[in-house]
């Protein structure tokens, strides 16, 4: 696997979270699967509702905790939003319908939990610190 960092921020704000989630929304296909890594309260909801604000404009987007997908429909892209926090192995993924989920962009919460069932190219979202502090954000593409 190659690795390409396409961006690395800071962010003091949710409001600032959310805009790197929106520029990298806008470089996104409609199929692209980006994989979100951090601790709880890190900001991987906000950053998804970044992601949405360009995808799938005025879609509400909450966390997907107890729902574990929650789908949004845009104009012209539909954007699926897992939260795998609480599943335990790669059957429960399959009792969801993981891999039924096509033609949308998939943005995972937790996928550090599912890293050897991750798609051959993906962008990877890696969200550290919480609460007051300022999250250092970094954006990779995988690649074979």
């Amino acid at each position: 696997m190659k690795k390409e960092t396409l961006y690395e921020f800071s962010s003091e704000s949710v409001e600032k979270t959310e805009e790197i989630g929106a520029l990298l929304a806008k470089e996104l296909g409609d199929s692209d699967f980006v994989a979100l890594v951090g601790d709880l309260g890190a900001g991987k909801t906000a950053f998804v509702r970044g992601m949405a604000s360009v995808i799938t404009p005025d879609a509400p987007v909450c966390s997907p905790t107890y729902a574990i997908v929650n789908e949004y429909t845009g104009d012209k892209r539909r954007l699926c939003h897992f939260d795998i926090y609480r599943l335990a192995d790669e059957d429960d993924l399959i009792s969801i319908g993981f891999y039924d989920y096509k033609n949308c962009v998939m943005a995972v919460e937790w996928c550090d939990k599912i890293a050897e069932v991750l798609p051959e190219e993906y962008y990877l979202v890696t969200i550290l610190g919480s609460g007051d502090e300022t999250r250092k954000i970094k954006v990779e593409k995988i690649f074979n």
